[in-house]
């Protein structure tokens, strides 16, 4: 017993020193059932913006994984859906940009010219393809000055793998898909029943236990967050759903996909009244939050304040550390940005091309519990630093 009273001092020194710096979680210690370490929600998201596609091409299995790896919290993925009426992974209307379908001459005579929101686009259209076809081409890097190496290696992955791979993850990952193009999606497929896009994005969701209002118990085990920059459709999904969804916005030239709103209209406190009885927060661009000009940043907008009065989230969107994304304000340093837009602007998650990046920033500056460790290894870590003292 003395010599226990005499350790308590350097047990509570130790204590404090594995837990210096470093913020609880606001939750029970308690970690999930399934003894996954919890999603952290106490510092901005991480948002893998199509996984860490910064290093392997986007929406792709391996993209997601590295991006897990990196530490992400979330994983964002966009939904289309091909000919047959099964739920893809990909971003862009056509696959011309990031898969080799060009040089598969069998499907030469698929590219076609269709009407997308209000533009004439030529290309191969996704929903021209089944299943099986879009799983024989190759993906490959958006941009030139990207790592190469993997091109030609992955495949278009479905809505569901995309699922399993958070599923599967060794930590509770959530999950952030965007309803994309949901009224040229409803145009060229069709599904049995008279269903639409949308109705097929929540059902897929509600078969893998996906559901439940932020931050409660149901979405703490499988976090989700739909976007979507068509308005019509997250109202829509309101009605089937209780997840948490966002309100992607454009550009300010740009109007909304459904509505022909202007961003003048849809970033408007009248609007947000409204909007914020469907949605947790909103996804905007970043250049729309702090306008640039000449490649520098100019004063801040009140669009961050003003949301957040509304008690909605913001999530803008994208980062990227190249220096042909970078504004000369942050004289080349991605961590600049980062240290910028979470201290100064203040939001809420940062879709990012480079997890990898905002998880070591987020780490040096507000770093996490280390749950790494189990309770036992905690202590046995605490006895390893007392007990030579207790001996002498």
């Amino acid at each position: 017993m003395v010599l226990l009273t005499k350790c308590l001092p350097l047990i509570w020194l130790s204590l404090l020193t594995l837990c210096a710096g470093r913020t609880l979680y606001p939750l029970p210690g308690k970690e999930p059932q399934s003894g996954k370490l919890p999603l952290q929600t106490t510092r901005p998201y991480n948002i893998a913006h199509r996984g860490s596609n910064g290093e392997i091409p986007e929406e792709t299995a391996a993209s997601y994984l590295r991006a897990i790896e990196e530490g992400t919290d979330f994983i964002e993925t966009d939904i289309l859906s091909s000919k047959d009426g099964v739920l893809i992974c990909f971003h862009d209307v056509i696959l011309d940009e990031t898969t080799n379908v060009a040089t598969h001459k069998e499907f030469a005579d698929r590219k076609k010219t269709y009407e997308v929101q209000g533009f004439n686009v030529t290309g191969f259209f996704p929903f021209d393809f089944t299943l099986k076809e879009l799983k024989t081409l190759r993906t490959k890097q958006r941009y030139a000055f990207r790592d190469q190496q993997y091109n030609g290696k992955y495949p278009i992955i479905t809505f569901e793998e995309f699922i399993a791979i958070a599923r599967d993850a060794p930590r509770v990952v959530g999950i952030y898909p965007e309803i994309k193009n949901p009224v040229l999606m409803n145009q060229h497929v069709k599904w049995p029943g008279g269903k639409r896009f949308e109705d097929k994005v929540v059902e897929t969701l509600k078969k893998y236990g996906y559901g439940g209002s932020y931050l409660s118990k149901k979405w703490l085990k499988k976090p989700l967050f739909i976007q979507s920059f068509a308005p019509t459709s997250l109202v829509y999904i309101s009605n089937l759903t209780d997840s948490p969804k966002v309100l992607l916005i454009d550009d300010v030239t740009m109007p909304t996909q459904d509505t022909n709103q202007t961003y003048a209209e849809i970033t408007s406190d009248t609007y947000f009244n409204y909007i914020k009885q469907y949605v947790v927060g909103i996804g905007p661009w970043k250049d729309t939050v702090v306008p640039v000009n000449n490649n520098y940043m100019l004063a801040p907008t009140d669009l961050v304040k003003r949301a957040h009065a509304h008690n909605l989230q913001v999530h803008p969107y994208t980062y990227r550390n190249e220096h042909e994304f970078l504004h000369l304000n942050f004289s080349q340093d991605p961590y600049k940005e980062y240290d910028y837009w979470i201290n100064v602007i203040g939001v809420d998650g940062l879709f990012t091309d480079f997890t990898g990046s905002l998880h070591n920033f987020q780490e040096w500056t507000s770093p996490l519990p280390d749950t790494s460790k189990s309770p036992r290894q905690l202590l046995s870590q605490i006895a390893s630093l007392v007990l030579p003292y207790a001996k002498a």
